[in-house]
Formats: C-alpha cells, structure tokens, sequence
C-alpha cells in the first residue's frame, strides 16, 4: 500500500478518468498521462473535502504533446 499524498484535480479534458491522484512530492507540478502526451495541472491555494478526506486542489494549465 502507497503512502504517497493524494490531490484532486480539476479541469482539464472530460475524459480524463481519475480526478483523485496520488503526487510525489506534493506542492509540484504534476503530469498526468493522457491521449498522445499528458496533461498539466499546478498546485493551488485550495482544498477540496472529497471520500479520501480534504485534498489539495490541482488546477489544470495545458495538454502537452508527446515527442515523437
């Protein structure tokens, strides 16, 4: 079993699947693969009561494409 720390994410594409991810280190940048590349979400200010307990809020910024 992981201990890492979960966030929630919000934004970005509708399909992406899993809004409750675990991060590591926390209070960084995460990308989180999707489609041809992944998406990226920063950290913000905000926390989020979710099942998994309050969580701190990851916003979306911008879908980046693998290379080739």
């Amino acid at each position: 079993m992981s201990t890492s720390p979960l966030a929630l994410l919000e934004g970005g594409p509708e399909g992406l699947e899993t809004r409750i991810v675990r991060i590591t280190p926390p209070g960084v940048e995460l990308r989180v693969a999707y489609g041809n590349g992944y998406e990226r979400f920063k950290v913000t200010s905000r926390w989020q009561d979710t099942p998994d307990g309050s969580l701190p809020v990851y916003e979306w910024v911008a879908h980046v494409d693998a290379k080739p």
